[in-house]
């Protein structure tokens, strides 16, 4: 089934905490007949909003579609979690990579980053950037190993953020005893990832973007110019940004190979009141060495809102709730009674390597997609660097793209199953400790 409707209800956004508390405009318009752009943006979430936005500000013609709302997808129901790097060690990446494009692949992380921060006060400061990112670690091995990455950071990159935390130092901040220790990166952040969608967007929209909404693309014939196709309209464009992510279907080929959409879970529990101290000792998120990552972190109004669950089908679990409560409550089993209020899903797009896919699928067409759980800043830059490579500035887009990338075995046919077998597996060690 098609990834944008197997799980939700078409043009509505999920019944999420972030959803009841954002500010939601009224639907726009859908594409109606033939309409001409400099810039077809198929996706109005993180990547392609931004795009959108550098483009207009550019002086491009720009036309989002989008096939739900804007914010829609990963954008806006995310862990809202800003981390630093990618979802690999940055010593690893530079014994992989060599310490030139290590360099510069964390110089386009931490711009990333930036960039994040300068739009939320610009353009959402109701989004409210939150500095603090602590990860957890299970075992001594794993708590030695990011020391040792902190201190690579510092002395090859001057990267002084990051407090590593023995056992007891984590536990000061964080109330679970599951933890061997871990570190606090005080340049990460956490944000409502909602409420900047919605911000990214109306910015986009005032710099001259035209987003249209409930205008799901079926084709896209390749020329030039480019004629993407709707149900009720075209769109002939010079170039083609794909940036629908885990929620782009079957579109093309070489983006289906190397991008495997996964569903993850959250939920909210009820306000916590004074509880909440006895979870979270400060204002920061969190996130752990778990294969099936657990995230967390206190809302404004005091509730934990805790994601990780697994799910290897396509479709959602009928009922999401219990087996994401049961995760919470191993690591805060002070929460046992606590209810949760809101549970919604989303599916986010992966890599076989963890790092993101940008690639030129065509002369005049781009994709970025795959942030593999470290989207929240990489997305958005990943669409200011397609912009860039549009606008003749092909610097970055040339670093990002040249990331180890490969498809996934049989490509788009079987990698589900494969995945499905892989997942079952690391989820299975991870329950067993080992």
């Amino acid at each position: 089934m098609n990834p944008l409707y197997r799980n939700d209800t078409a043009g509505e956004f999920p019944a999420s905490w972030y959803a009841a508390t954002a500010d939601l405009p009224p639907q726009r318009p859908s594409l109606r007949g033939n309409q001409q752009a400099d810039v077809c943006i198929i996706g109005a979430g993180y990547t392609g909003l931004t795009a959108a936005l550098r483009l207009a500000q550019a002086g491009r013609k720009v036309i989002v579609l989008e096939a739900h709302r804007a914010g829609f997808g990963a954008s806006g129901r995310n862990g809202g979690q800003v981390g630093s790097g990618y979802n690999w060690h940055q010593i690893d990446l530079a014994k992989k990579l060599g310490d030139g494009p290590a360099r510069a692949l964390w110089d386009c992380a931490e711009q990333a980053k930036a960039d994040l921060h300068d739009l939320i006060d610009t353009h959402a400061p109701d989004a409210k950037w939150t500095p603090g990112v602590a990860f957890g670690t299970y075992s001594d091995k794993g708590r030695k190993d990011l020391h040792a990455e902190a201190e690579f950071l510092a002395r090859n990159y001057g990267y002084d953020k990051i407090t590593p935390l023995d056992r007891d130092g984590l536990h000061d901040i964080v109330r679970t005893d599951a933890y061997a220790g871990g570190w606090l990166d005080n340049g990460a952040a956490h944000i409502h990832p909602l409420r900047y969608a919605v911000g990214l967007a109306a910015a986009a929209e005032a710099a001259g973007a035209v987003i249209l909404e409930g205008s799901e693309v079926h084709c896209i014939q390749q020329g030039t110019p480019a004629r993407v196709q709707t149900g009720r309209g075209v769109v002939t464009a010079d170039h083609v940004i794909l940036a629908g992510n885990g929620y782009l279907p079957g579109i093309n080929r070489k983006v289906a190979a190397r991008v495997m959409p996964i569903n993850s879970f959250i939920g909210a529990t009820e306000p916590l009141g004074d509880l909440a101290d006895d979870v979270l000792t400060r204002d920061i998120a969190v996130a752990d060495s778990k294969f099936v990552v657990n995230y967390y972190r206190l809302s404004e109004d005091r509730r934990l809102l805790f994601g990780g669950r697994e799910s290897y089908s396509v479709g959602f679990p009928t009922d999401i709730a219990p087996a994401l409560h049961a995760r919470m409550v191993s690591l805060f089993p002070q929460l046992a009674q606590v209810k949760l209020d809101y549970v919604w899903g989303g599916t986010l797009g992966i890599t076989m390597t963890r790092l993101p896919a940008l690639q030129r699928v065509a002369p005049n067409m781009m994709s970025g997609a795959g942030f593999s759980g470290h989207g929240v800043a990489l997305s958005g830059f990943t669409g200011r660097v397609m912009a860039e490579a549009i606008l003749g500035q092909t610097g970055r887009f040339d670093v990002m793209s040249a990331l180890p990338v490969p498809n996934f075995p049989g490509g788009a046919r079987f990698s589900t199953p494969l995945l499905t077998l892989a997942m079952t597996w690391y989820a299975l060690r991870d329950r067993l400790g080992v």
